[in-house]
């Protein structure tokens, strides 16, 4: 699939419900079914900057795709690293870093967040492009 029918689905999810007490139910559902991060990568390294809860965020590299695993230790930030992981794992680092990721105005994640977790939206993204960036450097 690719990272803009994965976004098309996740917008179609979320349209399902007018009540942003119900979006947040999702989210909530989404980070319940994360798979847990491995306290291994659970380290100083792998913790976003910028996040008022604490998240981690592990990427590794194989077959030229990036896969992301992530945990957090607040229940709707947490769905929202599982929406990011969705959206982005499983790609090459030039889809990732080419990504238009249209589906966070579409929802309405930018608008219904608070400042802070919207700061930590932006910083989660902006690690998982750098781990993209490094590995497509790497590969280069």
């Amino acid at each position: 699939m690719t990272i803009n029918e994965i976004q098309d689905n996740i917008i179609e999810e979320f349209s399902v419900f007018d009540d942003w007490m119900d979006k947040y139910g999702l989210l909530i559902e989404l980070g319940n079914s994360l798979a847990p991060l491995d306290e291994k990568d659970k380290i100083e390294n792998n913790l976003i900057e910028g996040c008022q809860s604490r998240v981690w965020l592990h990427a590794e590299y194989k077959d030229g795709k990036v896969y992301y695993q992530g945990e957090s230790d607040a229940v709707i930030v947490k769905g929202i690293v599982s929406l990011l992981i969705s959206v982005l794992s499983d790609h090459t680092p030039e889809e990732i870093l080419n990504a238009d990721l249209y589906f966070i105005d579409k929802v309405g994640l930018k608008e219904h967040l608070s400042p802070t977790r919207s700061n930590g939206l932006v910083a989660m993204l902006k690690q998982m492009r750098m781990y993209a960036l490094a590995f497509q450097a790497k590969e280069g």
